[in-house]
């Protein structure tokens, strides 16, 4: 037996007046995923315990099986191990953004991504920031578009700090680190903003009316964590496909070798073909896969109701649908399609709230048809809930008809 996953990232959300109070997966067209659905066991899963925030970092962690009560480390380390980059024990990592903000005494938070900033550009601002900034304790390494990291060598990480994409239009100086340590921070953060705004690629991206990525954002610490491997604990050989650091760092952590696919971006621009096609061939010698597809969350972040749709619709038509046409080549496989929690439009942020999956068998004995079209209504009315949600991965592995 093959196992898949396609994660649509953010995919679930509330119904809303532009759609006629319809969710944007109700409205786009999503033939494949329906079939699942329809064919498969549909359910809500819910991957955030009380009292964490509902972060892809909790939730993913609880998709791969672990209990984010008992092994999360923050955001930041995880994206560390994709990266390559080491933590010591005494090491602190944290989510460092690229963002835009505005001017006055309490500046504006107008964009958590900086425009969605080029990796290359985002590149020679991480490092002209390293060179500046840094020190034998204090290091910035560059990542993807406005995603990054700082590490801290031996620094604290008790502080309270908040994800820039949950203040987008608010005054920033509230929300800034708080808490033993949260001094050195904030300086940091003033520093590298008096670099960033003289910067020369700020300067002409001013002059041409675009964001400018004018400051960081530090969030999302913790140090190294432990966690044990999925592939050991299931038996099997399995891949990550995600353009973004931290599902390759929580996958590196559960043993899962990262396939590098050309093209993925982490955006609606991601190359989705690809995806499958690596998935597809990677299964024919792996027991697993685990795609993630980052582009429903980036559209729920900004409001955008069409691009939201569109992103549903490349997910069913150019991964699931491709997957199920090849489908014979990996027979007999499992799939399970989730959300690993709502991004709702309204909101352009994260909620807690339990997210629809379906899992589907190519073994046609395996199957419980449910007979509903995949949406967060029907997975509701299916009557199935799995909580904790970290117990979906092994109802993937042991699934057994009548459980």
């Amino acid at each position: 037996m093959k196992y898949l996953v396609l994660l649509a990232d953010g995919m679930a959300d509330y119904p809303l007046e532009e759609l006629a109070g319809k969710t944007p997966l109700e409205v786009a067209h999503t033939p494949h995923m329906d079939l699942l659905a329809r064919e498969g066991f549909l359910g809500l899963v819910d991957t955030i315990p009380p009292g964490m925030k509902p972060g892809s970092d909790v939730a993913n962690l609880s998709l791969l099986g672990y209990d984010p009560t008992r092994t999360y480390p923050g955001r930041a380390p995880l994206e560390a191990a994709s990266m390559g980059v080491r933590l010591g024990p005494e090491d602190v990592a944290f989510r460092c953004n690229l963002v835009t903000l505005g001017d006055g005494e309490n500046p504006i938070m107008i964009d958590f991504t900086a425009g969605h900033i080029e990796t290359q550009e985002a590149r020679v601002l991480i490092e002209g920031l390293n060179r500046a900034l840094g020190d034998e304790r204090r290091e910035f390494y560059p990542g993807v578009s406005y995603r990054h990291l700082f590490v801290w060598r031996g620094g604290e990480d008790g502080m309270e700090t908040t994800p820039p994409h949950d203040i987008t239009g608010q005054g920033s100086v509230p929300y800034l680190p708080k808490g033993p340590g949260a001094s050195v921070l904030v300086e940091m953060m003033e520093q590298a903003r008096q670099f960033l705004e003289a910067h020369p690629l700020n300067v002409r991206k001013r002059e041409r009316g675009k964001k400018p990525a004018n400051a960081i954002w530090l969030w999302g610490q913790g140090r190294a964590p432990q966690l044990g491997k999925i592939t050991e604990r299931y038996n099997i050989r399995g891949g990550m496909i995600s353009a973004v650091d931290l599902l390759n760092g929580i996958g590196h952590y559960a043993g899962l070798e990262i396939i590098r696919v050309p093209g993925i971006t982490g955006y609606i621009d991601t190359n989705f073909r690809g995806k499958a096609e690596y998935a597809l061939n990677a299964l024919k010698e792996m027991d697993f896969v685990f795609i993630h597809v980052e582009a429903p969350d980036e559209m729920g972040h900004e409001g955008n109701i069409k691009g939201k749709i569109d992103a549903l619709e490349k997910i069913d038509g150019e991964v699931l649908g491709y997957l199920l046409a090849q489908v014979n080549v990996i027979h007999p496989v499992r799939i399970l399609l989730a959300s690993d929690h709502p991004t709702p439009i309204s909101l352009r942020t994260h909620a807690a709230d339990p997210s629809p999956f379906a899992l589907w068998s190519s073994v046609g004995e395996e199957r419980v048809p449910s007979g509903f079209d995949f949406s967060e209504k029907n997975a509701k009315l299916s009557g199935n809930f799995v909580s904790p949600g970290y117990r979906l991965m092994d109802i993937l592995f042991n699934w057994r008809k009548g459980d």
